[in-house]
């Protein structure tokens, strides 16, 4: 899971062609249009995923594993803060699609790999930080005032958690002036893994995920800026169109894709 996700957060995007923005602009006119209800249930799946998460963690580690693990117990309120959070926007973009007249998602049976205290904080961070991008990926479609104030506020609470957990881990709480936007099929690539099903009565999301990428087990352990890695496709054969053309990696970053071959 570890590797899966560290390489799918780097790489969101495998293109079969050389890089171009005149490509990347006709993909995203190609897509479907996407109104502000689509954008809402796309948010909902992911805060009911973020609300199931800390849900049911904060059922199957009790305070004591906590402090096991070396967190005290404001550490443990303050997830018990974050879980309501979720819950609440839950709530919120419910009650904001059923006025809206639209049906809003429910939530999916999941499988997040959590074995412990630390794998579970560690996780916490990966979906906090993509939630963080999720939304800022998403600001630009909105098309209601109201609606887009809501996405900041909401945006700007799964930015502290972030924080929070990122300095928890003794990682930098700020890492970066930017924080970088994903659009909708790059964040349910890193959503997809946790997914196990959801309800058929569920209405279908404008999205798609890319194939899952893994690190190859002959990497070097600690990669730096430089390191020569190979990057691995399970289950799936990555290849041009005409068979002999190179493949580029975009790795996505705030300030534009940046293409490797």
């Amino acid at each position: 899971m570890k590797s899966t996700l560290f390489s799918v957060a780097a790489l969101a995007a495998v293109a079969a062609a050389a890089p171009a923005k005149n490509n990347l602009l006709a993909i995203r006119q190609a897509a479907p249009a996407i109104t502000d209800a689509d954008i809402l249930n796309y948010a909902l799946t992911l805060e009911h995923l973020e609300d199931k998460f800390y849900r049911e963690a904060l059922v199957n580690f009790t305070e004591s594993d906590f402090a096991a693990a070396g967190y005290d117990s404001t550490f443990y309120s303050n997830l018990k803060e974050i879980s309501s959070d979720e819950s609440t926007h839950v709530s919120f973009l419910t009650a904001a699609l059923t006025k809206a007249g639209a049906k809003p998602v429910a939530e999916c049976t999941y499988n997040f790999g959590v074995t412990d205290v630390k794998s579970f904080i560690a996780t916490s961070s990966i979906l906090e930080g993509v939630g963080v991008s999720a939304y800022l990926g998403a600001a630009a479609d909105i098309m209601s005032k109201t609606y887009l104030t809501a996405a900041g506020s909401i945006v700007t609470v799964e930015s502290r958690h972030s924080a929070y957990i990122r300095a928890s881990l003794d990682e930098s709480p700020f890492p970066s002036p930017f924080d970088v936007p994903l659009d909708y099929n790059e964040v349910y690539t890193l959503a997809a893994p946790f997914i196990v099903s959801c309800p058929s009565s569920n209405v279908p999301l404008l999205v798609k995920a890319f194939p899952t990428l893994t690190s190859s087990p002959d990497n070097p352990k600690n990669i730096t800026v430089g390191t020569k890695i190979t990057l691995l496709t399970p289950k799936v054969t990555v290849k041009a169109a005409d068979g002999k053309s190179p493949i580029y990696a975009a790795f996505i970053t705030v300030t534009g894709p940046v293409f490797t071959e």
